[in-house]
């Protein structure tokens, strides 16, 4: 049920400002009644902790339910700890650095988890340990561990779920898999290849961070930094709408080299076939993937879909890079509930905004405008070098650009709060603005090494508004190190206790409780001294109050968020573990391995009750 409270109550419940000056050297006072107890937290906060395990709050239990490399499949191979793995193997195993994902319920019996697999981690793929791939079949290796993972999950009789390898749900999605275009960039001149001059059809996903679950139960994947995979035998292909997107002569793993499909310089339109929201039916494991293209091609983050009360679809989305933007899709035709082939193409058709923040009389809080990235409106013309909706599509960060969207402190996950409608969105950080914009009324800081979580209200409780209000929820920040009143010590609602940076991942529960995790700096040292390693807290939206709820492994993200028994079971990632090769969790053999985590309540509850 929607809760709508009106713009008094918003202002009032959600974020009382002190009219200190931020920039002046005063921290924020974000919560009138940020020191109080909230009713939603109902577990003993956990301190930082610096161990090569995951811990969780009192009363809880965590296991890994699968890690990089188990067998996803009866007749796959078997890990082996010495990276001797031919690539091919890869396809049938699970994949590597797990991120975004979701449940999808079959029955009480059991149901489908889809995970993201972002990115291969070659210093631990690779028997020679270097960066770099050698060999065709390294390259294989690492175009095989990325993409999605799907799993077939039953119910063990209890709030637990088990991986069952002979479910015919299985499946592994990878830069392979064949996959086809829709929406407006469909067949574009930019999108056709020597392998498809019709510019419909693309071969695999990667770069997969986080997702989203549409009102009909399919995924959508989010493609992030595709870029790394794409280099330049000749640097003089490397025109500047491809730099506009971070391409570089050498690619960050070195497909390029042994596979010409990811040599620009051989083939300049396939990066085009990427940065885009992937949509998959996982419960159909012979359905074939999409590209959606209305949703804008830039580096995606997540999808943070609802249904709005005029039945149509939005869909809000971040670009996680320095100075980028936060966007909204919002469909042509609504929704409707149970009727299958209506809804599978609303992606399709709609127009898709760019946000920007305007400033209030108070500090962190003001007023903002969705701006329409649709052809032929707002300088979006043929005379400015946009041909069509395609060409906006394309080049959405461009489009972005000539309306003058709010550069941000990289936009990361995008959540909506059940209860009453407002959205949240983390930025992560911004430790190396230099000169890439100045700091503005949203993004405050000019050396934001902690970042923010951001929050607004559509106009009308209306998600189709093009105009709305935000505040900040919090400002992170160490008071271990800063004291009270430099901004670096963060809001109010920030404590010695609770102290982190770099808010990545969010999600909401059914009870409004906001789960916060991080992807920082973990050194427990200098600015970061008594953060520890990186962790999942969890927030209450109302009074503001913040409690660390399980932290990870050495030098790992916390990442991904999921829940099924009707919600006391979650699944939380632990992404990267021993990237600086200080860790061999899950302690399977010597090999750091991401994994699923399984989280339960050992009194058979709800998380978080």
């Amino acid at each position: 049920m929607t809760i709508s409270l009106s713009r008094r109550g918003f202002l009032k419940t959600g974020s009382i400002l002190s009219g200190a000056a931020f920039l002046g050297g005063y921290s924020p006072s974000v919560f009138a009644n940020a020191a109080g107890k909230s009713k939603l937290l109902n577990f003993k906060a956990l301190p930082a902790a610096t161990t090569d395990s995951v811990r969780i709050a009192e009363g809880y239990n965590a296991e890994v339910l699968i890690s990089f490399g188990d067998k996803l499949f009866p007749d796959a191979p078997s890990f082996k700890d010495d990276r001797s793995n031919k690539g091919a193997d890869y396809a049938k195993m699970f994949g590597e650095n797990n991120d975004g994902m979701e449940f999808f319920e079959i029955n009480r019996a059991g149901g489908v988890l889809a995970v993201n697999n972002e990115y291969p981690n070659h210093n631990t793929l690779f028997p020679h340990k270097e960066d770099m791939p050698k060999t065709a079949d390294e390259v294989l290796k690492s175009q095989n561990v990325v993409g999605l993972s799907l799993l077939g999950l039953k119910a063990d009789g209890t709030n637990k779920m088990r991986f069952d390898v002979n479910s015919p749900l299985n499946r592994r999605v990878t830069a392979h898999t064949p996959m086809l275009v829709s929406g407006p960039a469909k067949g574009h001149d930019l999108l056709k290849t020597k392998a498809d001059p019709h510019g419909k059809h693309v071969l695999g996903t990667f770069g997969n961070c986080s997702s989203g679950k549409t009102p009909w139960n399919t995924y959508v994947t989010c493609e992030e930094n595709f870029d790394d995979m794409f280099g330049a035998s000749n640097a003089a292909v490397i025109n500047k709408d491809m730099k506009r997107y971070g391409v570089q002569a050498e690619s960050g793993y070195g497909w390029e080299k042994f596979d010409d499909r990811f040599d620009l310089s051989k083939n300049p339109n396939e990066i085009n076939r990427f940065g885009w929201v992937v949509e998959i039916d996982p419960l159909n494991p012979n359905s074939t993937p999409v590209k959606r293209t209305a949703l804008g091609r830039f580096k995606h983050e997540n999808v943070a879909l609802q249904v709005a009360k005029n039945g149509k679809v939005v869909a809000y989305m971040g670009d996680d890079e320095r100075g980028e933007r936060i966007y909204k899709f919002v469909s042509k035709r609504a929704y409707k509930k149970g009727d299958i082939a209506h809804n599978k193409d609303l992606l399709d058709e709609g127009t898709l905004y760019v946000a920007i923040f305007d400033g209030g009389k108070e500090p962190l809080k003001g007023t903002g405008r969705w701006v329409a990235l649709e052809h032929g409106k707002n300088g979006l013309t043929k005379a400015n070098g946009f041909e069509s909706q395609a060409d906006i599509a394309i080049h959405t960060r461009q489009a972005a650009d000539l309306v003058g969207g709010t550069q941000m402190d990289r936009p990361e996950w995008i959540a909506v709060n059940p209860l009453n409608g407002m959205v949240f969105c983390t930025l992560t950080n911004n430790s190396k603005r230099g000169d890439t914009f100045a700091p503005n009324a949203a993004n405050p800081r000019s050396d934001n090494i902690y970042g923010h979580i951001i929050r607004w209200r559509e106009t009308g409780d209306d998600h189709t508004a093009e105009t709305f209000e935000w505040d900040m929820y919090v400002m992170a920040g160490n008071p271990n190190v800063y004291p009270k009143g430099d901004p670096r010590s963060g809001s109010d609602n920030v404590t010695a206790e609770n102290s982190f940076n770099s808010p990545d991942g969010i999600g909401f529960d059914s009870s409004g409780r906001i789960w916060i995790q991080t992807d920082g700096k973990y050194s427990n040292d200098g600015d970061f001294a008594g953060q520890g390693h990186n962790s999942m807290l969890c927030g209450d939206p109302i009074t503001g109050e913040i409690r660390r709820f399980l932290t990870g492994p050495n030098s790992c993200e916390i990442t991904g968020i999921a829940w099924a028994h009707n919600e006391c079971t979650m699944f939380v990632n632990v992404q990267h573990p021993g990237e600086k090769n200080d860790s061999t969790f899950p302690h399977k053999g010597q090999t750091p391995r991401s994994s699923v985590i399984m989280i339960s309540k050992k009194d058979g509850r709800k998380i978080g009750a």
